[in-house]
């Protein structure tokens, strides 16, 4: 072992010489130094802290179109504001239809009296005052409660426990929250007068998950919840030792016809305006069970901190435009109106952080061939952070979807969502939730982006849209 390393280095010089010019050519690109300072002094960030700490303690919950949601917009502007951003202002639009939540309670009264916890799902129809007494029928899956006959449901409740399993990429989210977004207005087509499904979510706690649901056009909304998944696991067992189980059940949402809503603008100026704007930002509603830290308030967070650190260091080619977007949760109106508002600007990149605070690992692009550069540059200034460059093609997100399907390049920063779904839309989504460290790196991670972005001597875009 001793003679081994004395020979190290001039095993490796010899290696170097034998392999000359191919082996500069395989080189990493070099990280500009100005880029790589920025990235790690950001490791040390408490911006992005104070602004999940005071949006969740000053404002709470934010559901759409609700006063809270208006407090919110206020706060943030007054907050961006003292943070210096330029051009602070909010960008109003209507929210139709405004669904708002009453009593929700349910109790199993045959065979086992025993009270439930649940949590009305989003554009959920609602029960008498005095509730629904009637027997359950159980779906292990969706599927399963797709294959039942038409009418066959009439006069029941149905239950559907499809059961969400953790991990990294959190694509369980996708094929299992149809249970959610699909299964009350399949229920209501098979004749159901109500459903229960088990929560989205991958924990084991008696903390319901809300979400959004969706009836298809002539479909009439049924009352529709979420057993908290300990919950459902217990309605399950009842089920399964063979006798019929009754289930009481209170929903009172009510919907109204019109209220206000909007979007908060804030801006880092750029040198050069037909370079194109940089659009990053998260969504600042959030369902009201919780103080929504991880979702989203971490998300506008993180972009905020990156691009106020890019705002600290001097002025830059392209403008940042950072947005907090309103109403991602129950329709992606946000980000619909943002579009519509900003039709015809250049833009030349848009990217959202919405997947809570815990590290970024993976990170996609879908930059054009003319602007390779650029994203040789972005691998380069982020695996000093652990952050792998993904074989995917970039361009998700509800909120900057709208302005990417218009042929603009895209960053996609993958979280860790190993925990993310054992507090999304639950009452667990509180500061507690958030890792300052994990923050921290995100804060970084972002501020690595911007600062390889906002300078880059390259043209961005257009680009075709992901599908």
């Amino acid at each position: 072992m001793t003679t081994l390393r004395a020979l190290a280095p001039s095993l490796l010089l010899a290696s170097t010489l034998l392999a000359g010019p191919a082996l500069a050519q395989r080189a990493a690109p070099l990280v500009d130094p100005a880029v790589a300072a920025l990235r790690d002094k950001a490791l040390n960030d408490d911006i992005a802290y104070d602004i999940v700490e005071g949006l969740t303690t000053e404002v709470g919950p934010r559901p759409d179109g609700s006063p809270k949601e208006e407090r919110a917009r206020q706060w943030a502007v007054a907050k961006l504001k003292s943070l210096g951003f330029k051009n602070v202002r909010i960008e109003p639009y209507e929210l139709k239809n405004v669904w708002i939540r009453g009593v929700e309670t349910a109790e199993v009264v045959a065979p086992f009296e025993q009270p439930l916890r649940l949590t009305a799902l989003g554009n959920s129809g609602a029960t008498p005052a005095e509730g629904l007494t009637l027997p359950v029928v159980f779906f292990p899956s969706l599927a399963d409660l797709r294959a039942a006959p038409d009418g066959s449901l009439t006069g029941k409740i149905a239950f559907v426990s499809n059961a969400m399993q953790a991990n990294q990429d959190g694509s369980s989210y996708g094929p299992e929250g149809q249970a959610r977004r699909a299964g009350p207005s399949i229920a209501a087509q098979k004749g159901a007068s109500a459903i229960v499904i088990r929560s989205i979510g991958s924990d084991h706690g008696r903390g319901p998950h809300a979400g959004v649901t969706n009836f298809a056009p002539g479909v009439a909304p049924i009352p529709a919840a979420a057993l908290s998944v300990a919950d459902a696991a217990n309605l399950e067992r009842m089920v399964k030792r063979g006798k019929p189980v009754t289930l009481h059940l209170t929903l009172t949402p009510t919907f109204v016809p019109s209220r206000m809503s909007g979007n908060v603008v804030a801006e880092v100026p750029g040198t050069d305006p037909a370079a194109g704007t940089i659009l990053i930002g998260g969504h600042l509603d959030s369902w009201d069970l919780g103080t929504g830290a991880i979702d989203d308030a971490s998300g506008i967070a993180i972009t905020t901190a990156a691009a106020k650190r890019m705002m600290d260091a001097g002025r830059h080619r392209r403008t940042i435009r950072v947005v907090w977007f309103g109403d991602e949760e129950t329709g992606g109106f946000g980000g619909l109106a943002y579009a519509k508002a900003h039709a015809g600007e250049t833009h030349a990149m848009a990217a959202e952080s919405d997947f809570g605070a815990d590290r970024v690992w993976r990170f996609e692009t879908n930059l054009p061939a003319t602007a390779k550069p650029v994203g040789d540059r972005l691998i380069a200034a982020l695996a000093p952070l652990g952050i792998v460059h993904g074989a995917g093609v970039a361009g998700d997100g509800t909120d900057v979807g709208p302005t990417l399907a218009t042929g603009i390049a895209a960053v996609d920063l993958n979280q860790d969502g190993t925990r993310y779904f054992d507090y999304h839309h639950t009452p667990e989504d509180t500061l507690e939730r958030i890792d300052t460290q994990q923050l921290r790196q995100n804060v970084a991670a972002w501020t690595a982006v911007l600062a390889v972005v906002a300078d880059a001597p390259e043209a961005i875009g257009p680009v075709t849209p992901k599908k």
